[in-house]
């Protein structure tokens, strides 16, 4: 049987928590996660304006409660982009290989990858990675760095993430390796 995963999705951006557009952050957030994992899912959403006092408090809020937290948006050299600010801030360990990893998959598609400022961090028992604010790209940053994702919560406590190999696979050493026991047929 999947254990159960809570997962925060925060969408990071002025206009869209204004009303000013519909954010498309969170569906596509949600989207791929439902379409990458078998377990049962829970997810607190949040829409949030570019402020660092918000976004440090929405982080806090969620870790305290979710495996993941994954954001989309603020992460770009513009003046009110203060994502990873606020998530360095919160954070108890930076993961470099996550920002590292994320802007590499980004290069593959577009150059303006390297104006990113994407993070990755742990905080108590909760991963946090910052990506980018457009589906497309958070679709393409996903398929390049999730698989890593499972193990990681692993390591920190949390429950134990199965992916749907046709999206992505994860890695785990071998004896990290856990059978899963097939669903009931009562």
């Amino acid at each position: 049987m999947y254990q159960p995963a809570h997962i925060g999705i925060v969408s990071i951006s002025d206009r869209a928590s204004s009303g000013v557009y519909v954010d498309k952050g969170l569906p596509a957030l949600k989207a791929w996660l439902v379409g990458a994992l078998h377990n049962p899912l829970t997810f607190v959403e949040r829409l949030i304006p570019d402020e660092q006092a918000v976004i440090e408090q929405t982080l806090i809020d969620l870790s305290a409660r979710c495996c993941l937290l994954l954001t989309t948006g603020g992460t770009g050299p513009a003046p009110r982009d203060v994502t990873p600010e606020a998530t360095l801030a919160v954070a108890d360990k930076v993961m470099p290989g996550f920002g590292e990893q994320m802007r590499a998959v980004s290069l593959k598609y577009v150059p303006t990858a390297l104006l990113s400022r994407q993070v990755g961090v742990v905080r108590g028992g909760c991963l946090i990675l910052n990506l980018p604010g457009q589906p497309k790209a958070i679709k393409e940053t996903l398929d390049g760095v999730f698989a890593a994702v499972p193990y990681g919560i692993d390591l920190i406590g949390g429950p134990y993430l199965e992916t749907r190999e046709d999206v992505v696979k994860a890695f785990r050493p071998k004896s990290a390796i856990k059978p899963v026991a097939a669903p009931s047929q009562d």
